[in-house]
């Protein structure tokens, strides 16, 4: 008789990482350097550390370490939520009427509703042991600045976020966590710096996006002592830090003696997808095992499935180093989605290089479709999760019916990002009928992505 797996596996707080895992130690091809784009050189440690903290620089450009120990300061804040649970979506198979076993790893059960609370608070902790006065940063459905406002206070840091827009007037109470923790929240783009009114002149009426965000981060933190500018997603340092996800799943999953066969996670800069997937990949690349990894994007910012691997600014100011990644070109704004945590023209230059190297695959989904699947679960097993990852609830269904077909008993994975109770006004229109399902041409694409820089 076949072992019954519990609803949930729970880990004790043993299990919770003593080290994040670097996937780049393990990587035959590395991530392409990041530039300046003055000189058209590899950003130098010095060159970055007027931009971030100086550890978390090192942890930037560390290509070799396959672990760096977790300081024990972020363990004990991680003792807060973590380790988080490895979920078996039984009512979801029972629902579908699958073989497939469904497994989801749930990061949304803390303030901030997500797993950005897993780097804001390394980010946070190296800011502090600077002896810093605070940190700058943008934010797209508010998740990561709630999480970072959080982490802020409780290393008594000053915090200023901007805040992506259409976001934050869509999302009025998340804005409020925010504040509630001390942050100073401004939408972007915006008049309060030089970059911010550049862009609201080239584009009026602007929505915003992400890299218009991150370009007013960046200009506050350079222009005012004793700030540094952090980021929620894309960078090699995030990724590192949200390793904690995968690396609690793979002990989760080896506890119970399953192996999944299929990974899944929305992607917008990398830094879920990226943390989940680790340990995962790190046994692909070296020999030791096979998975099928799948990125979900947004069909609005199709930055895997439509854009091109060049070298690219990260922001839509232009004033951050060259990334060569994945991207829809620094001059793309994205439609006005709800799924603000995606909404970004570029990829993570790690995550970019293991899919040119064929280590993943890519797709994307509609957003009437994603709201559909998002409804489903939660109806199904209890959790409203965030517009993000119902993009991987989405295709994880879409795989599990396709084991229905076939007869195949695969095993899934997929990352509940967080929860989506901040998310309503996309949950009335969607419900209302009033949401729509907008995918960029290849004209507007090509007219953005004929703007990258030259480099040679």
């Amino acid at each position: 008789m076949a072992k019954e797996i519990p609803y949930k596996i729970y880990l004790d707080e043993k299990d919770i990482p003593s080290a994040w895992y670097n996937m780049r130690a393990d990587m035959k091809n590395k991530p392409a350097p990041l530039l300046n784009p003055g000189t058209g050189q590899p950003m130098t440690a010095q060159e970055l550390s007027g931009v971030f903290c100086e550890e978390l620089v090192k942890q930037e450009l560390d290509e070799t370490s396959r672990y760096i120990d977790i300081p024990q300061d972020i363990r004990d804040f991680y003792k807060m939520y973590r380790p988080s649970p490895l979920v078996r979506a039984y009512c979801l198979e029972k629902k579908l009427d699958t073989p497939a076993k469904i497994y989801y790893k749930f990061e949304g059960n803390n303030t901030s509703g997500s797993h950005k609370l897993n780097s804001a608070i390394a980010q946070a902790y190296y800011a502090k042991k600077q002896g810093l006065k605070g940190v700058t940063t943008e934010t797209g459905a508010g998740q990561w600045g709630t999480a970072l406002s959080m982490a802020c206070a409780y290393f008594d840091l000053d915090c200023k976020v901007y805040m992506v827009k259409v976001s934050y007037e869509q999302k009025p109470f998340r804005r409020e966590v925010m504040r509630t923790y001390g942050a100073q929240v401004t939408p972007s783009p915006s008049d309060t710096t030089e970059v911010g009114k550049k862009i609201l002149a080239a584009h009026p009426g602007t929505t915003g996006s992400l890299g218009c965000a991150i370009s007013e981060a960046v200009e506050v933190a350079v222009t005012n002592e004793g700030y540094r500018y952090v980021l929620g997603s894309v960078l090699n340092q995030v990724l590192l830090h949200q390793s904690v996800i995968g690396l609690e799943a793979k002990t989760a999953f080896d506890k119970i003696g399953v192996k999944p066969d299929v990974i899944i996670g929305c992607a917008g800069g990398g830094s879920n997808l990226g943390g989940l997937i680790a340990p995962f990949m790190g046994e692909k690349l070296r020999g030791e095992a096979d998975y099928r990894i799948i990125a979900v994007e947004p069909a609005s910012c199709p930055s895997f499935t439509r854009g091109t691997y060049a070298y690219d600014f990260c922001d839509t100011g232009m004033i951050c180093p060259l990334a060569k990644m994945y991207t829809l070109g620094s001059d793309f704004i994205p439609a006005p989605n709800h799924a603000g945590g995606l909404r970004f023209h570029g990829m993570s230059s790690t995550l970019s290089q293991l899919y040119h190297d064929g280590y993943m695959e890519a797709t994307t989904a509609v957003q009437t479709d994603v709201f559909e699947a998002a409804e489903y679960f939660a109806r199904v097993e209890g959790i409203l999760p965030a517009p993000e990852s119902s993009h991987a609830i989405k295709v994880a269904i879409d795989e599990a019916k396709k084991c229905k077909e076939t007869g195949e008993e695969k095993t899934i994975l997929f990352g509940l990002t967080g929860t989506g109770y901040f998310d309503l006004v996309a949950y009335e229109k969607y419900n209302n009928g009033e949401m729509d399902d907008y995918i960029p041409t290849d004209a507007e694409l090509a007219e953005s992505i004929a703007k990258l820089p030259k480099v040679n």
